[in-house]
């Protein structure tokens, strides 16, 4: 017991060494925890060599991760969720799991007799990583473009692939269609039995405690406890249960509050989980290194084929096509899971564990770096794509463009750049003066704006407006007004500052309007050549301060009544 609590210090103390290095460079946590828990490992320094301490490090804190996932797991997202997500993520997990299955056979890696190498790797590379890929996406402030909807679709369908997968794992040696049946009751009896309880039992049980918050995070954990141990009795796993009790919560009313108070063990155990994950990876040959790479390799070559493609086919665009390919181009946390779970059970080899643990941490730092850069680097794969034949949505407008000598079409207004203001903007102009939407020209290159503008007849030019041959061809250049609404927290490639030195150039005589998230930009706005410059924090404060009138004067009622009566007549395209 002793031995447990020095191993675990040594295991939080590495971490948080190690990690404060990665956060200083720039480099993924896991990464850190990783190399911590190698450095002290039994294959490093050697100061933690129990294998029982590193059995229970680690499956706490498989535990706690798996529950955490579940949480984060909304099933209402994925009912709602779109043909394109579905399209998508269908064609990602089954053509990257045949495509796996084909390659790490093809390589000579084992599929059968109680060797399952080649599945549980064509597995653990169709999935992602949901902690990398969240957290840079969130950094770029684009979980809420088309490109980060899609890719955190994906995701989420990634997740209840990999619990499918976990439900048969343990019957993996005597792989039977009674025993494959046989496992998928058992999973619908612990998920009926969650489901069940979690959606009359424990909001009754967590209402009368909601004061209480030692209670509540005391009833989480005993909830992932008794899910797990059930899962156990039915011959599946704690680890399954573990994410089924957070699955079972993540519509639960107080799913927020759990998520919240339940955060910080989350973090303390999943660092153990990677430190732990670390201490098991040995000091890597020729052959492990060899393998890691073309395990690396194919992720990426895979991701491109079964992601770029079916979104390509179903008429995305090469943009919006590229992002979430490049956006998932890693192996999941989830993955190194799995592969725990293959180990544990015997059915991997230690070499291909280890291989797996390197790739994932080749791609982990190359992933981080290319998704921070994933703008400039479409931009840069578009021209050569579009030179082997690929057609973009802009085809025809390059077509008509090419005819009309390099012009296109001049509208006495042009608007640059498509989201929410731009959206509103348009849902007023056609209660207000529908005629005006004649003379409107809007530039973006979301497909779902290019699409649903050309269905309602307005003029829209696919294209990226940091891009001065864009400009040109839509006639920016003969327009009387043109109107930029989108902030450069949102811009990519250019700021409202350059986009107006741009339009200026091209447009001496045009209004410009740009838009100014911070009021030490105005002046430089004006500087650059803007006409206009609106503030929109200036209009949330006077709405702001009309809703506080309205609550002081008792009419709130009677203002959400108007607002609901706006809201109602509102034909936006982003809604």
């Amino acid at each position: 017991m002793h031995e447990l609590i020095r191993d675990i210090t040594l295991c939080i103390l590495f971490a948080w060494v190690l990690g404060l290095l990665a956060h200083f460079s720039r480099q993924p946590l896991i990464l850190a925890y990783l190399i911590a828990g190698f450095l002290i490992g039994p294959f490093g320094m050697g100061w933690v060599k129990s294998q029982d301490s590193i059995n229970v490090i680690s499956e706490l804190g498989l535990i706690f991760m798996l529950f955490m996932i579940g949480l984060e797991i909304d099933l209402k997202k994925i009912v709602r969720a779109g043909k394109v997500i579905l399209f998508a993520a269908g064609g990602q997990l089954i053509g990257g799991v045949l495509l796996g299955i084909l390659f790490f056979i093809g390589i000579g890696l084992s599929m059968g007799n109680g060797h399952f190498d080649a599945l549980y790797l064509c597995i653990a590379c169709a999935l992602s990583s949901t902690v990398i890929i969240v957290k840079v996406l969130y950094e770029k402030r684009e979980l809420d473009t088309l490109p980060g909807r899609i890719t955190l679709g994906v995701l989420v369908l990634q997740d209840i692939f990999a619990i499918l997968f976990l439900a048969v794992q343990p019957s993996l040696d005597n792989l039977q269609v009674s025993v494959i049946l046989l496992s998928i009751v058992r999973v619908g009896a612990l998920v009926a039995t969650a489901l069940v309880l979690s959606r009359y039992v424990l909001p009754w049980l967590f209402h009368q405690i909601a004061r209480r918050p030692e209670l509540i995070l005391l009833g989480a954990l005993a909830w992932c406890f008794l899910i797990g141990e059930i899962a156990e009795r039915l011959h599946l796993s704690r680890e399954m249960g573990s994410l089924v009790a957070g699955v079972s919560l993540s519509t639960f009313p107080y799913a927020l509050d759990v998520t919240a108070k339940v955060t910080t063990l989350r973090d303390f155990f999943i660092t153990l989980f990677f430190v732990a994950l670390g201490m098991t990876i040995p000091i890597p040959g020729a052959s492990v290194i060899g393998l890691a790479l073309m395990i690396a390799a194919f992720t990426v070559v895979s991701r491109v084929v079964t992601t770029f493609v079916p979104l390509y086919l179903m008429k995305q665009g090469l943009r919006a096509s590229l992002l979430p390919a490049i956006n998932l181009a890693q192996i999941s946390e989830f993955s190194l899971v799995v592969i725990q779970t293959g180990v544990t059970a015997g059915h991997i080899k230690t070499e291909t564990s280890s291989a797996a643990s390197f790739a994932f941490v080749v791609l982990a730092v190359v992933s981080t770096f290319v998704m921070a850069r994933s703008d400039q680097v479409t931009r840069g794969l578009i021209g050569p794509l579009k030179r082997m034949g690929l057609r973009d949505l802009d085809h025809k407008h390059d077509a008509d463009a090419g005819h009309e000598g390099g012009h296109g079409e001049a509208r006495r207004v042009v608007i640059l750049g498509f989201f929410r203001a731009a959206s509103a903007l348009l849902a007023e102009i056609e209660q207000r003066n529908p005629a005006a939407l004649e003379q409107i020209t809007v530039i973006d290159f979301n497909p779902l704006v290019f699409r649903t503008l050309t269905d309602r007849g307005m003029h829209v030019v696919y294209g990226d407006i940091s891009n001065v041959d864009t400009l040109v061809h839509a006639g920016v250049g003969k327009s009387e007004l043109i109107i930029l609404s989108i902030p450069d927290s949102l811009l990519k490639g250019a700021d409202n500052e350059k986009l107006v030195r741009h339009v200026r150039s091209l447009n001496p005589t045009a209004k410009i309007v740009a838009t100014a998230e911070i009021l030490a930009d105005v002046n430089d706005l004006y500087e650059a050549g803007a006409d206009y410059v609106t503030v929109t924090r200036l209009s949330d404060a006077h709405e702001l301060y009309k809703v506080i009138e309205a609550a002081q004067a008792g009419l709130l009622e009677d203002k959400r009544a108007e607002t609901d009566a706006l809201l109602s007549e509102r034909r936006e395209v982003l809604p």
